[in-house]
């Protein structure tokens, strides 16, 4: 049954006349009564009564008046939900992110975009592999990933978004530990380093040892570990320092002092399929690169 004909049943109930529904609905009386009776005689029941000056709603008429209201609100209601999705309103977002991303400006584009866009169902899923957030980004498991270390892949659109220096978390009772001055690479030679296994994080532990190779020194690996809490927490008893983004500051580890490594930068990327049919992806960038947040 064609929803422009329960409209028509809805109408003539709210009216109480043929003639009133077909002028509220902009049609003709006979076309109005002509669909009618046709639905009528398809259905096998009076929907009305006709009188001179009224229309009566016949018991099965009623129950059909009934049941359209609800057709024809969740029809609306459908319309508008697909309107609000094309349009970038509603709809699902489902974000992955690197912990230097959401110590950095992550958090703070997440709280803009959340106030921006309430409709929106946002699922964040952290990962500590480079590798396979891009790779879940081209095969379409996540919308967007946030991002160091960004795959070269021609499925993957990549803009560079934040930039921050690389810092070694000392120890706090290291002899390095006791200046606030940019750390020469070569230095990094006096402390051993608390790593993540090459396996864990091959891009970012490539990123690390590119660090040693620039200041012409071989790191002593003391201790690896699978996670940045556990790296600051060696580093915090003594085990040697972790070289990590500056962003990770932001957790405050007792017992370790951050020093930036000089010369050395890394950046965080916004990574998504290059063909995304998710609206939500572009509204996301535009909220997140609002000045000052973009690298110039």
């Amino acid at each position: 049954m064609e929803l422009r004909l329960l409209a028509y049943v809805v109408a003539v109930a709210d009216a109480g006349s043929v003639a009133g529904a077909a002028e509220a609905l902009h049609i003709t009386q006979p076309t109005l009564s002509r669909q009618l009776r046709d639905l009528e005689r398809r259905l096998g029941a009076r929907l009305f009564v006709r009188e001179p000056r009224r229309t009566i709603v016949t018991p099965a008429g009623a129950a059909l008046v009934a049941r359209a209201r609800v057709l024809l609100d969740g029809a609306a209601a459908a319309e508008r939900e697909v309107r609000e999705v094309a349009a970038g309103r509603r709809g699902r977002l489902v974000l992955t992110f690197a912990g230097s991303g959401i110590n950095g400006p992550l958090a703070d584009a997440l709280a803009r975009f959340r106030a921006a866009m309430p409709r929106v169902t946002l699922t964040l899923a952290e990962s500590f592999d480079d590798t396979a957030m891009s790779e879940g980004v081209a095969e379409g498991d996540y919308d967007i990933a946030v991002q160091r270390l960004p795959a070269a892949d021609p499925r993957l659109r990549t803009l560079h978004w934040w930039q921050e220096p690389m810092t070694a978390f000392l120890p706090a009772d290291h002899e390095l530990a006791r200046s606030a001055d940019e750390l020469a690479p070569s230095e990094l030679a006096r402390v051993p380093l608390v790593v993540w296994p090459r396996a864990e994080s091959p891009q970012s532990y490539d990123e690390i040892m590119a660090i040693y190779r620039a200041g012409g020194v071989a790191p002593t690996i003391a201790a690896e570990a699978r996670t940045v809490q556990t790296l600051l927490a060696l580093a915090s008893v003594g085990f040697g320092a972790a070289i990590l983004a500056d962003s990770f500051r932001a957790l405050g580890r007792h017992g370790v002092v951050a020093r930036t490594v000089r010369g050395t930068t890394t950046r965080i990327s916004l990574v998504w399929h290059r063909d995304t049919l998710n609206p939500l992806v572009a509204r996301f960038i535009d909220i997140a690169t609002e000045p000052p947040h973009r690298v110039p």
